[in-house]
């Protein structure tokens, strides 16, 4: 049985599991999130300095406006600031064939091998699940593609791995010491978010990427953390905050706009997350508040609770592939777990496996009626109407989101992915 089979059959399994959904969770009406936001609003580019956007401060009901640059002076004392150090990859892969007609493969995530780091390493071949554009015109065969890797010309070509699943496509290429890291970074485009109805120019390069970036995976960034620099992160160092990193690999999937009338019909999409041991020793030998930075950091922390309570509970099946389903926090259950449990869980459970870094996979929707086991607060951007983050947002703030964005809306900030930034406490 193959890894990826094995993960399917896992997943289906762990969701015969949760067998009831909250009225409160499942029945929510998209159109109670929703709001008015005009293009013109919409950052098509970054400021010329990160830390000079407009930072909006919401404290237990009461809103401030500054700018990022005054984050630290904001966070309650001896905090500690989790990121996600994933970097966005150049997922996009344009291919012409000879009738001339444009093929446009973008890169989801790795089929085989499985593991990000062992796909982008892999020389040869490598299969990946893809969105392709243009389908219709590639009914078989190979695209071919000729890439400049330093200096060397590689010949790239992408077939379709299945005929029954046209998504799965495996790229090979003719120089054995070229790796798929290499292959992509020369090849591929920066995808970044369609609402921007541009394509990518090369400021985007640097500045659709955060400054602390390190493991490749994503095909959007962590926008949160965009505004960061290095003089944000010595005033946060002088104020004694503490900062720790973990690893989710933002998916496609986070521009998917939920299209159910209520939050039950809409499929969560599937990010995969990667933590050390220190992280987790760093979380719980904290005794601050803990503020995540971007939806990334609250889905990776919330689900990492989640994993815990698998653990305690011997529902894990394997220490490989392991996973959130959508509605797992929702189900109804007769005990509780604190959150010292499930990370001291999750260090056991690596300690029993001997393994420094936790893998895994989460499809966790956190929506209104969900109740946050692990963070205190969050650094975000502004987010789409009818999307599945406004309802993270909604889900901490409760309505107070609807104040928050109308007075952001009348002070000029902006908005999306290279807009302006919020700090929620509570």
């Amino acid at each position: 049985m193959s890894a990826a089979i094995h993960l399917i059959l896992l997943r289906h399994i762990c969701m015969e599991k949760v067998k009831h959904i909250t009225p409160t969770a499942g029945q929510i009406s998209i159109q109670d999130f929703t709001y008015e936001l005009p293009d013109e609003r919409i950052a098509k580019y970054p400021l010329p300095e990160r830390d000079k956007s407009k930072l909006l401060i919401w404290n237990s009901g009461k809103i401030t406006d500054d700018r990022f640059y005054n984050l630290p002076d904001y966070l309650p004392d001896h905090s500690l600031l989790v990121f996600n150090n994933t970097k966005v990859i150049r997922a996009r892969m344009l291919f012409q064939k000879d009738s001339g007609a444009r093929i446009e493969v973008f890169c989801l995530e790795p089929a085989f091998p499985v593991d990000y780091q062992l796909a982008f390493q892999t020389t040869g071949s490598c299969t990946w699940l893809c969105m392709v554009g243009n389908l219709k015109k590639w009914k078989s065969g190979l695209l071919r593609k000729q890439v400049n890797v330093n200096g060397q010309s590689v010949e790239m070509t992408a077939e379709q791995a299945n005929p029954k699943d046209r998504s799965l496509i495996t790229f090979r290429w003719n120089n054995p010491e070229v790796t798929f890291s290499q292959l992509i970074e020369a090849a591929g485009i920066l995808p970044i978010p369609p609402y921007l109805h541009r394509e990518t120019e090369p400021g985007d390069l640097e500045r659709y990427q955060t400054v602390y970036s390190k493991i490749k995976g994503s095909v959007a960034a962590p926008t949160a953390g965009l505004h960061f620099t290095e003089q944000v992160f010595n005033a946060l160092d002088q104020k004694g905050h503490k900062r720790a990193e973990l690893t989710l690999h933002v998916g496609a999937g986070t521009f998917q706009p939920v299209k159910s009338e209520t939050i039950s019909g809409h499929d969560m999409h599937t990010e995969h997350l990667i933590i050390g041991r220190d992280f987790v020793e760093q979380v719980l030998a904290h005794t601050g508040k803990l503020i995540a930075v971007g939806t990334t950091s609250v889905r990776t922390l919330e689900s990492l609770y989640w994993l815990g309570v698998q653990i305690l509970g011997n529902q894990i099946f394997d220490p490989v592939n392991l996973h959130v389903t959508q509605w797992e926090a929702y189900g109804e259950y007769d005990w509780e777990y604190t959150t010292r449990q499930a990370f001291e869980a999750l260090l056991s459970f690596m300690d029993k496996y001997k393994q420094n870094f936790l893998t895994a996979s989460t499809q966790i929707i956190i929506v209104p009626g969900y109740r946050f086991r692990v963070i205190d607060g969050m650094v975000t951007n502004f987010h789409q109407p009818q999307s599945t983050l406004l309802l993270l947002i909604s889900a901490f703030l409760g309505n107070a989101w609807k104040t928050i964005y109308e007075h952001a809306l009348a002070n000029d900030y902006r908005f999306l992915s290279y807009g302006d930034s919020n700090l929620y406490l509570k």
